[in-house]
């Protein structure tokens, strides 16, 4: 799983505003996000976060994109 991954899945709720941590996850649910994306986003403090890159700084842990090696 990467950043790039998530943030396909979840891009589109950042369009209005902050979200909250459970609309993040609902969106990515509502989006057949794999069980592994949902676990990480589920990692996030329960705040708003008023844009995508703001997740970056509580998922760190995560590659942003997949390394060919």
């Amino acid at each position: 799983m990467t950043r790039l991954e998530i943030a396909e899945t979840i891009d589109s709720v950042f369009g209005d505003g902050p979200v909250s941590r459970d609309q993040i996850i609902t969106a990515a649910h509502n989006a057949g996000a794999r069980p592994d994306v949902l676990a990480a986003l589920e990692r996030l403090p329960e705040r708003s976060f008023p844009h995508l890159r703001e997740l970056w700084q509580h998922l760190p842990d995560l590659p942003v994109s997949t390394s060919n090696g």
